[in-house]
C-alpha cells in the first residue's frame, strides 16, 4: 500500500502539508485511477495491479497529527503490515526539488509519521518518501508555513520532484526486492 499524507479539508488542498496527497493523485493518474472516498476506511482509497501484484492508494481523509487512525483502519482491513506500506509526505529539512528516499523506524518530528509510529510501527522498520518543502526563511512558525502554499517556483519544483517520487516508486513496485531497496539506501542521496 502506498499512502500519501495530508491534511482534510479543501482549505489545505495546495498547502506544502499535503504534497503526499499530491504525489498519490500522480501516481493514480500515471496509472489511470480514481481515488474515491471510502468513509468506512477513513481515507480515499484506488488499486491496480501492477507487476502480478494488487497494489493499493491510500490519503487518509482524517487530520494529519491522526492519520495514523486511518492508515491503522484500512491496514487492517487489508491485512497490510507497515512494512508493506510505502508512506509518502513533506519534509522541512530538505529543499523544494528534492526528494528522499528512507527504510527507518522515526518520525524526524513529522506529526503525522510520529501517529503512524505510535500507532503502528512497535520499531519495525518501513520505508518513506520524503518530499522537500524546505524550511521558512524568516521566523514564521512552522504549522504556519506548512498550512500555507507553496510560492510558483517552489511549487514547480516540488511538482517535478514528485514526478521522480512517481518514477521511483514505479521502480519499488515492479522490483521490490528488499536487498535492491537497501542497496539504493545506503548510497544515502536525496533525488
Amino acid at each position: 500500500m502506498i499512502v500519501g499524507l495530508a491534511n482534510p479539508i479543501v482549505k489545505y488542498d495546495k498547502t506544502r502539508h499535503n504534497v503526499g496527497s499530491w504525489f498519490i493523485q500522480n501516481l493514480a493518474n500515471y496509472h489511470h485511477k480514481v481515488l474515491k472516498e471510502n468513509k468506512k476506511l477513513l481515507g480515499y482509497t484506488a488499486s491496480f495491479i501492477y507487476s502480478n501484484s494488487r497494489v493499493y492508494l491510500f490519503i487518509p481523509n482524517v487530520f494529519m497529527n491522526i492519520n495514523g487512525e486511518s492508515i491503522l483502519t484500512i491496514s487492517k482491513f487489508y491485512n497490510i503490515k507497515l512494512n508493506e506500506m510505502l508512506i509518502v509526505h513533506d519534509e522541512l529539512d530538505l529543499n523544494p526539488g528534492l526528494i528522499r528516499l528512507k527504510l527507518g523506524y522515526g518520525h524526524n518530528g513529522h506529526n503525522g509519521v510520529r501517529n503512524i509510529v505510535n500507532l503502528l510501527s512497535k520499531k519495525k522498520h518501513f520505508l518513506r518518501i520524503q518530499i522537500g518543502i524546505g524550511r521558512p526563511m524568516k521566523s514564521k512558525k512552522i504549522a504556519d508555513f506548512v498550512l500555507s502554499s507553496p510560492l510558483f517556483n517552489e511549487r514547480k519544483l516540488i511538482e517535478e520532484s514528485i514526478l521522480n517520487a512517481v518514477n521511483i516508486t514505479n521502480f519499488l513496485v515492479k522490483d521490490s526486492n528488499i536487498l535492491i531497496i537497501k542497496k539504493i539506501l545506503k548510497c544515502n542521496r536525496n533525488y
